[in-house]
């Protein structure tokens, strides 16, 4: 029985190892951390290799905190600094803590100054839109993504640090049901805007 256990035990860790190594490290040889890759409105997408890698920390030439490099949260917040000129409130939390379970659909997320809808929610998903992941066994920080296209049926986000193998832009199957919207993703908790952005 020992020796069982000992032997579950050893694999447990060696499983637990490989996967930090592969979330850490680079093992993409077609890039290189902190490559552009991708843009939107101007505002570059980097490579960052495995999701848990960590660069030091970008921050705007007045001292605001955008995030670490190149972390999803980073894109998410120096898009929304460049291209909207908007300063979050709190600049500090992980991509899951963007989405307050307390607010409302289309309320205030005073955190964050932006208006707030859950998924599913009355308001359809507009470009520039911010859409909140929830935390998963194997990202327990959750994920955030900008949302580049909105077609009828589908939105196209773009992302930052999606793994070492994981592509900057996805399509997610948008429904229309009994006048809400979804994004048929489970994960997606809502999405985030500036309110002068319109459908």
């Amino acid at each position: 029985m020992k020796r069982l256990f000992l032997i579950v035990f050893l694999v447990l860790i060696c499983v637990i190892l490989v996967f930090y190594v592969f979330n850490k490290y680079n093992f993409n040889r077609d890039h290189y951390i902190g490559e552009k890759i991708d843009s939107l409105d101007g505002v570059y997408v980097h490579f960052n290799g495995g999701v848990n890698n960590v660069s030091e920390r970008n921050l705007s030439p007045d001292g605001y905190n955008i995030g670490l490099k190149y972390q999803c949260v980073e894109f998410v917040k120096r898009y929304y600094l460049l291209h909207y000129n908007h300063k979050m409130p709190d600049s500090f939390g992980h991509a899951k803590d963007y989405f307050d379970i307390s607010i409302e659909d289309g309320q205030l997320n005073e955190k964050r100054n932006l208006i707030q809808f859950t998924n599913p929610s009355k308001q359809k998903p507009a470009v520039g839109d911010i859409v909140v992941f929830s935390a998963s066994v194997f990202n327990m920080y959750g994920h955030v993504a900008i949302v580049a296209d909105v077609k009828n049926d589908e939105i196209e986000i773009i992302q930052q640090n999606p793994g070492t193998f994981g592509a900057s832009r996805v399509s997610i199957s948008l429904l229309e049901q009994n006048e809400l919207w979804q994004i048929d993703n489970s994960r997606v908790l809502g999405f985030l805007r500036m309110e002068i952005i319109n459908n």
